[in-house]
């Protein structure tokens, strides 16, 4: 039988919203969706009914019937059912970030090494149009010797929902910086070519999460109050990588200031500056070519979907058998940029990563 996506049976573990997304997505990719597993019998009766498949409260029977899996669950939970799925040499798929702590996510990826499946982290960032063009733009040389990103992922009033998992530290890990802060690292890291890290220093806060008179306009959740809020809301850092190449980090679920997505990546010939949602795209240089001058050239292209994208990305590499992604690796050495954030932070100092 020749393979192609519609031949890989694959399930999803957890389906709360972000496993309901990429079921919808995978359904129009043309893969196989089989089954689903969720410990919440109200979200696998959702999950039955809206995609007419067979749902599950043991993971293990769900791997029983799949080639692959996408694990969309609470950063605590991953290791448990990445882990068994690799030893099932399953084809894995594993939403951001890789774990809730530096130890977990270790086990994720010696397991994923050690595997016959295929591997990949959920940083879907990198699949959009805007990014695309960046790096394309860097692998050609056009923006010279890159050396330093400044990487911003800031919301005005964005706390995914106080009392939710997402700002309980024991099952998230963190707050805004593992949430929020995962996304700005890898990216930002990604497109200086993932170099050696060398040094941290940041600064962690929680300034608004935990306020009974907390104001804002929307929540991804319910409000439960500051009763259930244990993680930071915003961070500051500075990530020095080998040849001096540098990464500045601002990240925040709220703070007083207008909201800002933007990405500067700064080059000896050129730089590039990109907003990640909005896909705003520029092209900043200087030129002695006539008399002295200052070029800035906007860039369009469509937006693009980059959950799919990612997801034909993965499911591509299965069919092709091509070479092992190395976004697991990569995750693991962003989950050491946050760890080391988070220790700075506490500790008042610089963190060396030879430590």
């Amino acid at each position: 039988m020749t393979l192609d996506r519609s031949n890989i049976e694959t399930g999803i573990v957890g389906l709360g919203n972000i496993g309901q997304y990429h079921a919808e997505r995978l359904v129009d990719l043309g893969v196989t969706l089989t089954g689903g597993m969720d410990i919440a019998a109200e979200a696998r009766t959702r999950f039955a009914r809206r995609y007419d498949v067979d749902v599950y409260d043991d993971h293990r029977e769900l791997y029983d019937t799949v080639d692959a899996v996408i694990i969309t669950t609470p950063n605590k939970y991953h290791e448990e059912y990445a882990v068994d799925a690799f030893e099932r040499d399953l084809h894995v798929l594993l939403e951001k970030p890789l774990a809730h702590s530096l130890e977990s996510a270790e086990r994720i990826a010696d397991a994923a090494a050690e595997s016959e499946g295929h591997a990949a982290v959920g940083f879907n960032n990198r699949f959009a149009n805007t990014v695309r063009i960046v790096r394309d733009r860097i692998d050609r040389g056009n923006l010279g010797d890159v050396s330093h990103v400044e990487a911003n992922y800031v919301r005005r009033r964005g706390i995914p929902g106080r009392g939710s998992w997402f700002t309980r530290h024991q099952i998230a890990g963190g707050g805004a910086l593992i949430d929020l802060g995962v996304h700005a690292i890898d990216l930002a890291l990604y497109l200086l070519g993932y170099p050696d890290l060398r040094e941290v220093s940041g600064v962690v806060r929680s300034e608004f999460g935990d306020r009974e008179e907390y104001a804002y306009l929307d929540m991804w959740a319910e409000d439960a109050g500051p009763e259930g809020f244990d993680v930071d809301d915003s961070a500051s850092a500075f990530i020095r990588c080998d040849g001096n190449r540098t990464v500045s980090l601002e990240v925040a679920w709220a703070t007083n200031r207008p909201a800002t997505h933007e990405f500067v990546v700064r080059g000896s010939e050129s730089a590039a500056r990109f907003d990640l949602l909005d896909g705003d795209l520029s092209v900043h240089s200087a030129s002695n070519e006539g008399p002295d001058h200052l070029e800035d050239t906007s860039i369009e292209t469509r937006q693009n979907d980059t959950h799919s994208d990612e997801q034909q990305a993965f499911f591509d590499r299965i069919v092709g058998d091509e070479d092992r992604d190395d976004s697991v690796e990569e995750a693991l050495e962003v989950q050491r940029v946050i760890e080391s954030i988070y220790r700075s932070s506490d500790e008042g100092r610089t963190i060396a990563f030879d430590e």
